[in-house]
């Protein structure tokens, strides 16, 4: 089992940037790629982005590129996302979510909430316009 606790969501004004992280706890955390995806009411659970074990690849979704990035420090069992010129449509509840690396695959490939086993309880992220 993995134990994933996200932190930093809050309050931001349109423009202004939040920084996420997401512990780990249980496993050993560089066994496992790491993303983060965000849901808001009412629609589906959306991916942001994923790093690979190493923290040597990253991939985003279109709506992020240039403004959010993604990194990891395995020493610290700790995933980051770093949100620069937030928009409001950025308002949702950020999840880290964790999938093995023995499930193969190429990080680009690994967009979708079922591709991945172990999800954190996630933080509400609000940016005001």
């Amino acid at each position: 089992q993995v134990q994933l606790v996200e932190s930093g969501g809050g309050l931001v004004q349109a423009g202004g940037s939040l920084r996420l992280s997401c512990a780990a706890s249980g496993r050993t955390f560089s066994s496992y790629h790491m993303g983060w995806f965000r849901q808001v009411p009412g629609k589906e659970r959306e991916f942001v982005a994923v790093i690979h074990w190493s923290g040597g690849s990253t991939y985003y979704t279109d709506s992020v590129k240039g403004r959010f990035t993604i990194s990891r420090d395995n020493a610290k069992n700790t995933v980051y996302l770093q949100m620069n010129s937030l928009k409001a449509e950025d308002t949702a509840v950020y999840y880290c979510a964790g999938r093995w690396i023995g499930m193969g695959g190429v990080i680009a490939t690994m967009t979708s909430r079922r591709q991945y086993e172990y999800w954190g309880q996630g933080t509400q992220v609000t940016v005001s316009s």
